[in-house]
Parts: structure tokens; sequence; C-alpha cells
């Protein structure tokens, strides 16, 4: 089937066949008559034609209006390519706690492309940290200040040291990148729990902790 040369919904003005003009058939657009046509007619017939042609190219913007949205509206959906340099985002599907052997679990979630940090260098990371309930008890976003200290040499829990540092079958963390940690009891805050006060504790003692570190690099 031949392709037209008109798209849906163009409309197209009626020719007059010559063969049948003699026979006064009448068009749309231009009446023919035998009596001479009165002043100001043609005037009239030309501001018909220019009226459908104005329509016509109101309705072809319109049309064309709606296939370059469409257009626009797919091109979004395809995937956009990462630039050169920047960190690389893991599937969640793919990111899977490994566990090394002093307890410590880690799972990447964002490989940085950035230095790895240096043992007792002054460095900056923003977290989360949660209790195996999922609730949040302390987080570094919310305050809108990262976390600044000086790693490997004991100013925070062990599980961060070698979280961070890397060692015992953890890699490095490098600088832009994302990790989840999971810290059992023994690198964490141990028996004595953490922000205990009356009976109750912030981190309650034997916990298990979960922390999403992003190192941002050095301080």
């Amino acid at each position: 089937m031949k392709s037209l040369p008109f798209s849906a919904g163009t409309y197209i003005p009626k020719i007059p066949n010559p063969k049948i003009l003699n026979k006064n058939v009448e068009n749309p657009l231009i009446r023919w008559s035998k009596t001479k046509p009165k002043m100001g007619s043609i005037g009239i017939v030309e501001q018909q034609n220019e009226k459908a042609i104005v329509l016509l190219k109101r309705r072809e913007g319109v049309g064309l209006g709606l296939y370059v949205g469409i257009a626009d509206v797919l091109l979004q959906l395809l995937p956009q390519p990462c630039p050169s340099g920047a960190a690389v985002e893991v599937a969640p599907a793919a990111c899977e706690l490994t566990v090394s052997p002093s307890g410590l679990a880690f799972c990447d979630k964002v490989v940085g492309k950035g230095p790895e940090a240096v043992k007792g260098q002054l460095i900056k990371a923003h977290y989360v940290g949660r209790l195996e309930n999922g609730k949040v008890f302390d987080s570094s976003y919310n305050r809108g200040k990262p976390l600044t200290f000086r790693v490997g040499v004991g100013e925070v829990i062990k599980g961060w040291d070698q979280g961070i540092l890397g060692g015992d079958g953890v890699p490095p963390m490098l600088a832009g990148g994302k990790r989840t940690l999971r810290l059992p009891p023994e690198l964490g805050y141990g028996v004595r729990g953490a922000g205990c006060k009356g009976g109750s504790c912030i981190i309650p003692p034997d916990s298990v902790l979960l922390f999403d570190v992003e190192f941002i690099g050095k301080a």
C-alpha cells in the first residue's frame, strides 16, 4: 500500500473537475455562476480561501507539535550515558552484603573514583546509622554537616575504621564512594551500648548496627 502524501487529519481542499464545470456543479469554496460576478465578490472568495489556508496551517502546526512532544517523551525514557569520571552506581539487586572474617559485612552502592584514605588522615564522611529493626538513631545529613575525624586511630568505632580503610578481606573505600556497613556488636558499641540514660539506651547493648557511609574525601 502506497503512503499518502497527507498526514491524518489534514484538510484537503476539493478541486472542481474540469469536465463538469459546464454543469454548474458547486464547490464548497467557489460558487460558479453564469452571471457576471458583482463587485467585491472576488474579494470575498479570496478571503474564504485565505481563511481555509490559515486553518490548514494551524492544523498542520498542531499535528507537528504533537509529534514533537511524543518524541521528546520517548527520548526521556531512554537510559542516559554516565559522564566520564563519575562514580558508578551499583544496581540494588547486585548489591549484596559480603561478610569479612572479622564479622564486618559491606556492600558498595557507589564505587568512588577518588583516592583511598590513609591511616591517620583527617577525612570527611556523611552517614546514616540504623538499628537492625530499621530505626534511625543518627544521621549527619539531618545535621547538614559531615563527620570529620582521623581514620584508623580509634576516634570512631572499629567497624568504621575497617569499613573505610579496608583490611581483613574488606577493600578500602575510594573518595566519592558510598558503602553500606553491618557491624556486629564487637565492632560497634558492644555490651555497653550508647546514649544510655535512665535505664534506656539510644543504641541498646549488643546491638548489630547498619551504616550507610558516604566517603567525601580528605578534610
